[in-house]
């Protein structure tokens, strides 16, 4: 059975490691029902944690959270003393605190982009988590700690982005801060340049050259003929010059 249950956390991790960008250290929102459950089941959560979601986990609640449980009075004091050795994570409800419920809702609006986990084991607060897509949901049953499977809404999610119909807002939000960040931001309207390919050698230079022609009227074998002829007349001449000038003598 425990197998079977790490084999589920395990693919159920997967699924928000590569669709939702999840990381280690996974930051686990807390409120007072779970760290109650915990407390009831003997359910030792900052040990036994970081061993079912496979990673280091960074275990959180909110000043809301934690003014809830004091409120609560006796009943919930074992719960309060829990929660208070988790890092405090700053709400926007600085001076109105509000309910831990609509606390922890209100720390995963829009697309959940600090990653967080919330457990809980308040059923209103659930259903109302499994309507936002890419926030994973944990509870405690039979003494166990529980991911929940992905939502509908989640798996619905994943299912436009893969057919390219919807990008997240944080996601559009860091694309443009990078291309900033490196120069790549151009003004509207502004045309790429195309870039010049290199291209293959000019295929009239691959010709082979032409002879130039001689003037015109001459051929190139009449201009040989002549200078032999002229080189057989001054052979000529020099034989019959020696003859001369024996005769004279």
């Amino acid at each position: 059975m425990k197998v079977t249950r790490q084999k589920h956390a395990k693919k159920n991790m997967g699924f928000y490691k590569h669709n939702f960008h999840f990381r280690e250290p996974f930051q686990v929102l807390l409120d007072g029902t779970f760290c109650q459950a915990a407390l009831r089941n003997k359910i030792q959560i900052r040990e036994q944690l970081p061993g079912y979601l496979g990673g280091a986990a960074q275990l959180c609640t909110t000043r809301c959270v934690l003014k809830e449980l004091e409120s609560l009075g006796k009943a919930l004091y074992g719960a309060k003393l829990i929660a208070q050795r988790f890092q405090v994570r700053n709400c926007s409800h600085h001076k109105d605190l509000v309910s831990g419920s609509a606390c922890l809702l209100s720390m995963i609006e829009e697309g959940n982009p600090h990653h967080y986990f919330i457990a809980t084991q308040d059923q209103d607060l659930a259903n109302k988590v499994k309507k936002k897509a890419g926030v994973p949901l944990l509870f405690i049953i039979q003494n166990t700690m529980v991911l929940d499977k992905p939502s509908p809404k989640s798996l619905a999610f994943v299912q436009k982005l893969q057919t390219n119909e919807l990008v997240p807002e944080h996601q559009k939000q860091s694309i443009v801060e990078l291309k900033e960040k490196e120069g790549l931001a151009k003004q509207e309207g502004e045309k790429r340049k195309k870039r010049k390919r290199a291209g293959g050698p000019n295929p009239l230079s691959c010709l082979k050259k032409k002879k130039k022609k001689t003037q015109e009227g001459q051929e190139p074998s009449a201009e040989k003929k002549r200078r032999r002829q002229r080189k057989r007349n001054r052979v000529k001449a020099e034989a019959v010059q020696p003859v001369q000038n024996n005769e004279e003598e």
